[in-house]
């Protein structure tokens, strides 16, 4: 009965073994685990692999994309200053007429006919009027004599110069050289002062209207080089400020601006939109860098640069921005090497792995 017992009791021990061997035997292998991870997260937290960049000086040109409209350099709607049948259009459409050629006459025949009446009385006026100061020198009349002559010959030079005044306004001349539109009168058609006889266009030079911004009010000045583009070429073409606006429009915040541009082969036509690239400035030394780069903080903007194997935060001021890079004002100099990857990753004292250096 003992060696029964002893044996039941041998095999309890063996059983609660097996069992305890089992359960705190797993959490052994996985404290060991969890210490081989931490071994490997040791391996994870090395030397951060980055590019970078040493900062150098450079010239840049402080350049804003703008739009605006063009206008021609002088244009006006020709009416007639009289009513009257036409009797002449002088021009042909879409061309070329030059100042002061005649365009379109209008009846004056009736005109014409007053004034050589009127310039038959003036010349015998004149004849009396010199013989009665013939006779005024000899008292052979009186003062009031004279005067009375010299007044009618006086009054009817002065209606001779009313009557050509009006026969001029029959005649429709050209302000300025230029090229004349679409006419909207034929011959034969009465004309009125509120009929449009045509347009005419002077195109060479074209005037060029747009708004900077009120920022950069300091910086465009009269004589100030604009260049441009059209849809309709493929040229780059040039204007010259020659006007600015005096004062800032409160709604926009811009001011107006408007340049001259050269237009001898007729490319540019009135009224097309233009895209315009305004050179404000040339900063002949500054530093620019990749505007992602730089990262926004609370108090001011920062970047990182490698410094003995380690990163560096360094606060920055900025100022212009392009398409891709910002300038450093301060912050930084020439020959620092800044981190341009793995920015994600960056922290203060982080250890480096420099993959690449771009010059």
């Amino acid at each position: 009965m003992k060696t029964r017992y002893i044996v039941y009791a041998a095999l309890a021990l063996v059983v609660g073994f097996l069992i305890f061997n089992k359960l705190h035997g797993g959490k052994g292998k996985e404290a060991q685990g969890q210490a081989s991870g931490s071994k490997d997260g040791k391996k994870k937290n090395g030397p951060v692999p980055v590019k970078v960049m040493i900062v150098k000086d450079t010239a840049v040109t402080n350049n804003i994309d703008l739009t605006g409209t063009i206008d021609p350099n002088e244009k006006v709607n020709l009416v007639s200053q009289t009513a009257g049948n036409i009797t002449g259009i002088y021009f042909e459409e879409g061309s070329h007429v030059s100042k002061g050629q005649v365009l379109v006459k209008v009846y004056n025949a009736d005109l014409t006919a007053s004034l050589k009446q009127t310039q038959y009385q003036l010349t015998l006026a004149q004849q009396i009027e010199y013989r009665n100061k013939i006779l005024l020198q000899k008292e052979a009349i009186s003062q009031q004599e004279y005067d009375t002559s010299l007044s009618a010959y006086n009054s009817l030079k002065a209606q001779g110069d009313v009557i050509k005044a009006q026969i001029a306004k029959t005649e429709i001349r050209a302000p300025f050289s230029g090229v004349i539109g679409l006419r909207n009168v034929s011959p034969g058609g009465y004309l009125s002062p509120l009929t449009s006889i045509a347009v005419l266009v002077n195109t060479d030079p074209m005037k060029l209207t747009f708004s900077v911004p009120e920022r950069y009010q300091q910086l465009i000045k009269t004589g100030s080089k604009v260049s441009f583009s059209i849809a309709s070429s493929r040229e780059t073409f040039t204007a010259v400020v020659y006007a600015i606006e005096p004062s800032i429009d409160q709604t926009s915040r811009s001011i107006t601006v408007r340049a001259k541009a050269a237009n001898p082969k007729n490319l540019i036509t009135a009224g097309g939109f233009a895209k315009i690239n305004l050179t404000l400035d040339q900063i002949p030394k500054t530093i620019m860098v990749p505007t992602e780069c730089v990262i926004p903080d609370l108090k001011a903007s920062k970047v990182y640069i490698a410094h003995n194997g380690t990163a560096v935060a360094v606060p920055v001021k900025t100022d212009m921005r392009t398409d891709t890079k910002i300038e450093v004002v301060d912050g930084l100099k020439a020959g620092d090497s800044l981190i341009v990857s793995g920015l994600i990753q960056m922290r203060p004292k982080v250890p480096l792995k420099i993959t690449k250096v771009i010059q």
